[in-house]
């Protein structure tokens, strides 16, 4: 069975918010690089360092969180202004003989 866009939306079958992460080569090294670096810089850090450290990742995932939202919020935005201009247009076009 196939559900338009609107019925998949309105039952949650599609959660926008949730997006399929990319798993291309170079995104699974540049993760391995990343955690690499934090596991260097943890295993010689005091305990105290490491706390301090793991908060200043948790401040560094919010940012990237608020940024990303706020991204696809604007985007979704600016696709659903750019629809209503199109079907206005539609419709004057379709109004004329």
């Amino acid at each position: 069975m196939q559900f338009s866009i609107l019925e998949a939306l309105y039952d949650g079958k599609i959660i926008p918010w949730e997006r399929q992460r990319s798993q291309s080569p170079e995104r699974l090294a540049l993760e391995m690089k990343i955690e690499n670096e934090i596991k260097y810089f943890t295993e010689r850090m005091s305990s105290a360092d490491c706390q301090r450290f793991e908060k200043l990742e948790g401040l560094y995932y919010e940012a990237v969180l608020e940024e990303t939202v706020g991204i696809y919020s604007h985007g979704f935005t600016f696709g659903a202004l750019l629809m209503m201009k199109v079907m206005v247009k539609g419709g004057e076009l379709t109004m004329k003989s």
